[in-house]
């Protein structure tokens, strides 16, 4: 187990609201862990739009970063074209996809987020991503369902 000593981590004179750390080695490696500690109020359900994003970013805004995520982040196929996927369970998707599309992130009780999805007419974009089913590559439009 290691110490963290906050004061060695922070930068001087800095009062900042949070701390977080990632350990994640896995494989047999064992420790994996994404911790976050509040220093100050904790953030509010109206400020995670503005940090978090689950949603396909604009492409004209930082195209390298669109495609990383076009080519590595997108879930599937799954469903319809790809029955056989290992997320494939009684023909539905056990990572709950498609999700709802929705106007603003919400916290459930559990503490697990249901973040902002939103259609291309309430601002949210669309990306082509190839994938491969039946020995063949195909090009699907995807949203952020």
């Amino acid at each position: 187990m290691t110490t963290l000593y906050l004061k060695e981590e922070l930068p001087e004179g800095q009062a900042p609201t949070a701390f977080d750390r990632h350990v994640e080695w896995q494989k047999r490696g064992l420790p994996h862990a994404h911790i976050i500690t509040w220093l100050k109020d904790m953030i509010h359900p109206t400020q995670i739009d503005s940090i978090i994003s689950a949603e396909i970013l604009n492409p004209g805004q930082d195209p390298g970063l669109f495609e990383i995520i076009t080519k590595n982040m997108i879930h599937g196929p799954c469903g319809p074209l790809n029955p056989n996927s290992p997320c494939m369970k009684d023909r539905k998707c056990t990572k709950k996809y498609p999700r709802k599309f929705i106007q603003e992130t919400q916290t459930r009780n559990d503490g697990y987020p249901l973040y902002r999805r939103r259609r291309s007419e309430e601002g949210g974009f669309t990306a082509i991503v190839k994938i491969r089913t039946n020995n063949q590559q195909i090009e699907v439009e995807v949203d952020n369902t």
